[in-house]
């Protein structure tokens, strides 16, 4: 039987961040991109870590884009492209402040749909439909946030074919997602297919 959580960085302490935080969560997704899993979702616990020890949306947005470029940009970076994914980010921040009060797990908590849950992820910043998708299939799938039709709404991703983050509950299956992705890149197949 499958862990229940993400772990994904090789990081108990970083691990548990993405699995009690939702901004860590939210974030780490967002970074998932141009990079290896293991560096975009160790990326929130760091960046909590050069805050002062807390990552928090409304501070982040009270301090300002500056400030948070300046958190990625630090070495090692966060990111391949740290200036741009900590602008993302704080528009991200700004979106959690704004419509959920700062609390990013208000985005999935009490929804009532699989549509409702997908149409609120694909509207954040940096959340385009196949990382929407994921971030659907991974809620389920490691937090157990299973409204009715999210399988829909995940599609492929929704399977127990292990192509995404939202498959990975340790070293074996995230091994299992890479060998899979070089099987759909040398086929020229994409996540979804």
């Amino acid at each position: 039987m499958a862990r229940r959580g993400l772990h994904i960085t090789g990081d108990p302490a970083a691990d548990e961040l993405l699995n009690t935080d939702g901004l860590a969560l939210l974030i780490g997704m967002l970074l998932d991109q141009q990079v290896s899993m293991e560096w975009a979702f160790r990326a929130p616990f760091t960046l909590r870590d050069r805050l002062g020890g807390t990552l928090d949306a409304r501070a982040i947005v009270d301090a300002g884009p500056e400030v948070l470029v300046e958190m990625f940009c630090a070495k090692p970076a966060l990111h391949r492209y740290p200036a741009v994914m900590a602008n993302r980010a704080y528009e991200l921040c700004r979106v959690v402040v704004d419509r959920y009060d700062g609390d990013a797990a208000r985005i999935w908590k009490r929804v009532r749909s699989g549509e409702e849950l997908y149409r609120r992820v694909r509207e954040l910043p940096g959340f385009g439909e196949e990382k929407a998708k994921i971030f659907v299939a991974l809620l389920a799938k490691r937090r157990g946030v299973t409204p009715a039709g999210w399988e829909q709404c995940a599609g492929a991703f929704a399977d127990d074919t292990p192509r995404s983050a939202a498959d990975v509950d340790g070293p074996a299956s995230l091994e299992r997602v890479r060998e899979w992705k070089r099987i759909q890149k040398k086929a020229g197949k994409s996540k979804q297919d």
